[in-house]
């Protein structure tokens, strides 16, 4: 029994694509930088989204370090990622538009209004959740800016 159970599991391993194997590309690696980054800015916008809106109860301290964590990602250099060979027109996994890097430039400069979003919003939302909204609009409005030009709906 035990024999045939190996044989059946080696004669399955050529049906293995080789790929499952492969090491990611470069690309593949550069769209999962970009991904995290974002998805670590979600994790944290989601929060103070919930406290803005009152889904969550306001807590100074959960604001201040969520507020915090977006200040410090934003001061990480995405638009490094944003290598050829990584839009919606060369991978399937992604949301970036060809058009990205027919215009690197308005990327980088979007990022860099996030960035000065970004500044000084971890003491911004301290002293009651009056304080929380302002900071959301902020931050999404710089979000926004880049994901309506730039990113696959």
């Amino acid at each position: 029994m035990r024999k045939l159970i190996l044989a059946s599991l080696l004669a399955a391993v050529p049906l293995i694509p080789a790929t499952a194997f492969a090491d990611p590309t470069p690309e593949e690696l550069n769209v999962k930088a970009r991904q995290g980054f974002f998805e670590m800015l979600s994790l944290n916008m989601g929060p103070l989204a919930a406290m803005a809106k009152g889904d969550m109860p306001y807590d100074e301290a959960t604001a201040v370090l969520h507020a915090s964590n977006i200040e410090s990602l934003t001061r990480y250099y995405l638009p490094i990622h944003f290598v050829p060979g990584t839009s919606t027109d060369d991978m399937e996994n992604t949301g970036a538009l060809p058009k990205i890097w027919d215009d690197l430039d308005g990327v980088k400069e979007k990022f860099a209004g996030l960035q000065q979003a970004a500044v000084g919003v971890g003491e911004a939302v301290k002293g009651g959740q009056q304080n929380v909204g302002p900071v959301v609009q902020q931050l999404g409005g710089a979000c926004k800016a880049c994901h309506d030009n730039y990113r696959k709906k």
